[in-house]
């Protein structure tokens, strides 16, 4: 059965690879997109939310803006290092040719929610700011929504943007702290294994061969990002699997290992934006929160290949 899905985006290298997978999967219906800031600031996610889906045939596909900064802190340390200053790899595309709708993003959640209840499954590529403006707006659509899959995270590896934190998380941990304490089903699909999974160059130039529009623009925009992950881990051009590991769990879980814990993100100090597992379970009796543990790499980069050069 074809699954509903919203993605909230901040396109974003790996997110165009996550998106356009799947755009091209049969698996999954994508609903919509709402934008918000994160990889690069809200207005060049917002449009390049709006290329993604006319690339390929999609303009029907609304696209809602949302955020641009976070719930209370200001915004720091956006992802222009490692995405480009425009989110596509500093490759300055021609604008897009539709517009956002006039809704925000939290309020077409809400009314997707409501209008297909117990459909819609959330997919979190970015901060979780447009996911707790939604339950702010209208604490009710926890109990309406499917599930809630969220590339974010870090639990029993270090963080990625510092010692402990993970970006996504980093970027508004009190939205994030609210849509781990709601009570509706979550999966967090962390760097505990999006960095088991490596986009290798031979797997790249596999993807190349494909000469699809998808593809092509992957292959435009990769370079800056490599060139991060070059100077960072010594990756020699391969890349982690972030993003686009939300949409393989979204479309096969069966790939992925799961532990259930309540987990809680620190909002302030040094940890700001540690997840935080009680496995214990210690500290109360919030919702426990599906928790990715390990992942069928193969499979992963099996299924986003597929997608991608079908």
């Amino acid at each position: 059965m074809t699954r509903k899905i919203i993605i909230d985006t901040d396109p974003g290298v790996d997110d165009t690879i996550a998106i356009c997978t799947a755009l091209r999967s049969p698996e999954v219906e994508v609903v919509g997109l709402t934008s918000v800031f994160g990889n690069a600031p809200g207005e060049f996610t917002a449009q390049n939310a709006l290329r993604l889906v006319e690339l390929e045939g999609h303009e029907n596909i609304p696209v809602a803006r949302g955020s641009d900064s976070p719930l209370i802190l200001p915004a720091d340390m956006l992802g222009t290092v490692v995405h480009g200053d425009d989110g596509m790899g500093n490759t300055s595309p021609p604008p897009p040719k539709g517009k956002v709708i006039a809704q925000s993003a939290a309020e077409f959640i809400v009314e997707m929610a409501h209008s297909y209840p117990h459909e819609i499954t959330l997919v979190p590529v970015g901060p979780l700011t447009n996911i707790a403006l939604a339950l702010l707006l209208d604490p009710q659509i926890a109990g309406l929504i499917k599930e809630v899959i969220i590339m974010g995270g870090a639990v029993s590896t270090p963080g990625n943007i510092s010692p402990v934190a993970e970006a996504n998380i980093y970027h508004d941990p009190h939205a994030a702290d609210i849509v781990m304490a709601a009570d509706w089903p979550v999966t967090l699909v962390g760097l505990d294994v999006t960095q088991k999974t490596i986009i290798n160059t031979a797997f790249q130039q596999e993807l190349f061969k494909a000469d699809n529009p998808a593809v092509n623009l992957i292959q435009r925009i990769l370079p800056c990002y490599q060139n991060f992950f070059n100077e960072f881990y010594g990756l020699g051009g391969d890349i982690y699997t972030h993003d686009p590991s939300a949409i393989a769990c979204t479309i096969d879980p069966s790939l992925f290992q799961t532990r259930s814990a309540p987990v809680y993100v620190e909002t302030q100090g040094y940890c700001i934006g540690q997840t935080i597992a009680d496995w214990k379970r210690q500290w109360g009796d919030r919702p426990d929160v599906n928790i990715c543990v390990d992942v069928n790499s193969e499979g992963v980069l099996a299924l986003i290949k597929e997608g991608l050069t079908k």
